[in-house]
């Protein structure tokens, strides 16, 4: 989606025929990420109007680099099947999580209380970097922390900062074009600063021309439920995250 917007982290797209063509991978040019284990840049896209396509493309071409460690995120049925298909003609191995699909059909109306006064909403700066860094799951080492500064600089952010300016809750756009990342400290918890980030930063990506949706593990019912408490809406298809690992 940031292809069409100026494409600033360098994302390239790859179909199996053209002018019509069946199946679609964005994937990042090669020049752009060097590492082989660089989980976070090495990042896909898939769409197909034929399934059948789209298993041929990872299987009998180079669209996918299977000698990198990536992600390869879809947002229909089939994906997860076939690109496991493409894994075993590869002889490789591929992981697949489903999450569910949330979408906010009016971001105006999305429920958020206002902000006491002696807190100030920010969009997230480079000098935040080791911050959210340090307080994600899944990051915590050096190509995270690229990551989640490249993030910053090309993708909306909000963060909250206290009375003296330091970063206590925040969110963004990943590079997928959900909202993610979301955290605020432990210490200023039960104020409903993830509510107010969140309605920010939807409302950021709204006036920037981004469709508004989110992605949640099938097993996290308390953030489902909260989400659809704020006017998220559920879709009934599911989204799937493909990940591929060379060691």
């Amino acid at each position: 989606m940031s292809i069409n917007r100026g494409n600033p982290i360098g994302h390239e797209v790859i179909v199996d025929s053209w002018p019509e063509f069946k199946a679609v991978l964005t994937r990042p040019r090669k020049e752009i990420v060097t590492e082989p284990s660089d989980v976070y840049g090495n990042v896909y896209a898939a769409f197909y109007q034929d399934l059948d396509v789209y298993r041929r493309l990872l299987k009998d071409t180079d669209a996918v680099n299977w000698a990198h460690t990536f992600r390869l995120l879809g947002i229909q049925e089939g994906i997860p099947e076939a690109t496991q298909d493409a894994a075993v003609a590869k002889q490789t191995q591929l992981s697949t999580t489903p999450f569910s699909v949330y979408v906010v059909p009016d971001p105006n109306k999305i429920y958020a209380p206002g902000l006491e006064p002696s807190f100030t909403l920010s969009s997230l700066k480079s000098s935040h970097v080791d911050l959210l860094n340090e307080n994600w799951a899944y990051g915590r080492n050096e190509q995270s922390r690229r990551y989640l500064a490249k993030m910053i600089q090309h993708f909306p952010s909000v963060g909250i900062l206290n009375q003296a300016g330091h970063l206590i809750s925040w969110t963004m756009m990943d590079v997928f074009g959900t909202q993610a990342n979301a955290y605020t400290l432990p210490s200023f918890r039960g104020k409903r600063f993830g509510a107010i980030v969140s309605k920010a930063v939807i409302m950021k990506a709204y006036n920037t021309g981004y469709p508004i949706y989110g992605l949640v593990a099938l097993e996290n019912v308390h953030a489902q439920n909260v989400l659809e408490k704020r006017g998220h809406q559920r879709l009934p298809e599911l989204s799937y995250m493909c990940l591929h690992y060379t060691t």
